[in-house]
């Protein structure tokens, strides 16, 4: 079986308010509530994906009530038709970000028997970080009695040519919807492939792939790693209950995803930036001068009295992973909080307003993701960003997973 099919998708109807329906993945701006209040100003009393979503600032140690609200909301919005379902479905996806630039995809569903996300893996479908297995749980939660999946995975292709996605034409395809985005989104336009281009796009994706003999990678999880682990995980339980012939077509055994070409001028890699809450201030600066080094890798450090540059002992050959090294080891020793921040002015106001560490980390050149991946296997957690928190994925393709 390929890795990848087309699928039932689900859209919003033509009585909804596409404008207010459609809003930023979950794992954005996580230091930023504001940003959450607005969205929530703009969904009032309106159908949204932001009321079948959880934002992942306002996870806790009890998420239930909140998943619970969203489970019935899903409900809700399937009892009322606010969906339309478009039968054995690719759909093409054009992004217009704020800066302009046009990011194209293609919605469908991976095979979670392609995918793993164990260290070492040499799936068709491989996972470009380490998966934090504690991360897993609350997502878990919110999927396990959810009757619907709103995707934010990207699945990355190595397409240097640009011979698949970039090469469809409008006789490929038939227009589906189109609205602007919400805060600063841009624009989203959706059309369905025709069954010759979806057959063609299918049969194309083996000759990108990356790799030698049993090495080989098909599509790198660019980003939602986490989303489709807990998409897996979900699965693993499910597939306990089956048949052997009711694996093979079992909704959970598929998940929604976008796959984009890594090669597209729109796909730009971005640093993850650290800030760190409740650490001595004084502890964490004489642990980056213990593990300096005058030829070592740069990063920047904010506090409240500044910023001031490090150079730090390589121990990993990205500085995202040598200071990770750092930060991890300091946390365990010490105790304290991390959190992982796309903007580096959203970092300094962190500091400034919640008394963090700010860490500011240079980026990972694109071109290197996949050479790195297949000799090194995931990167080191939060290692790229692929765009600024305005320019990731917005839900709006939907998918039944029971």
């Amino acid at each position: 079986m390929n890795a990848v099919k087309p699928c039932n998708i689900l859209l919003p109807n033509e009585k909804v308010d596409l404008f207010a329906y459609s809003c930023v993945a979950c794992d954005q701006f996580t230091g930023d509530e504001k940003y959450w209040q607005e969205v929530e100003k703009i969904t009032k009393d309106k159908p949204s994906t932001y009321h079948i979503t959880f934002p992942e600032i306002y996870l806790s140690k009890d998420n239930s009530e909140r998943i619970a609200r969203i489970n019935a909301n899903m409900e809700d919005y399937l009892a009322k038709g606010v969906f339309r379902e478009i039968e054995d479905a690719i759909i093409f996806v054009q992004r217009t970000l704020d800066n302009g630039k046009i990011r194209k995809g293609l919605v469908l569903a991976v095979d979670l028997e392609q995918y793993e996300y164990y260290k070492g893996t040499r799936s068709a479908v491989r996972p470009t970080e380490g998966t934090i297995e504690d991360r897993l749980p609350p997502r878990v939660a919110i999927r396990k009695n959810a009757p619907l999946e709103l995707p934010h995975i990207m699945l990355l292709i190595n397409d240097e040519k640009k011979q698949i996605i970039e090469a469809l034409e409008e006789k490929d395809m038939v227009p589906l919807y189109e609205t602007d985005l919400m805060m600063r989104g841009g624009r989203l336009k959706g059309y369905a492939l025709t069954d010759s281009a979806k057959e063609r796009v299918l049969s194309q994706f083996a000759s990108v792939a990356c790799g030698t003999d049993d090495n080989v990678i098909c599509f790198a999880v660019g980003d939602g790693n986490h989303s489709l682990a807990t998409a897996k995980k979900c699965w693993e339980t499910v597939k306990e209950t089956l048949s052997e012939e009711e694996k093979l077509k079992h909704p959970a055994r598929f998940a929604l995803c976008e796959v984009v070409n890594l090669h597209s001028e729109a796909l730009e890699f971005e640093p993850i930036h650290r800030i760190l809450y409740n650490v001595d201030e004084d502890a964490f600066l004489k642990a980056l001068e213990e593990n300096s080094s005058p030829d070592g890798q740069k990063i920047t450090v904010i506090t409240g009295k500044g910023e001031k540059e490090f150079s730090i002992l390589p121990t990993h050959c990205l500085t995202v992973g040598s200071i990770q090294n750092i930060i991890d080891k300091h946390l365990a020793s010490f105790g304290g909080e991390v959190d992982y921040i796309h903007e580096p002015e959203q970092v300094r106001k962190n500091v400034t307003d919640k008394k963090g560490i700010g860490i500011l980390i240079s980026g990972l050149d694109k071109s290197e993701l996949f050479p790195a991946v297949l000799k090194n296997g995931a990167l080191p957690r939060k290692t790229f960003s692929m765009g600024m928190g305005i320019d990731k994925r917005y839900y709006f393709e939907a998918r039944k997973i029971k």
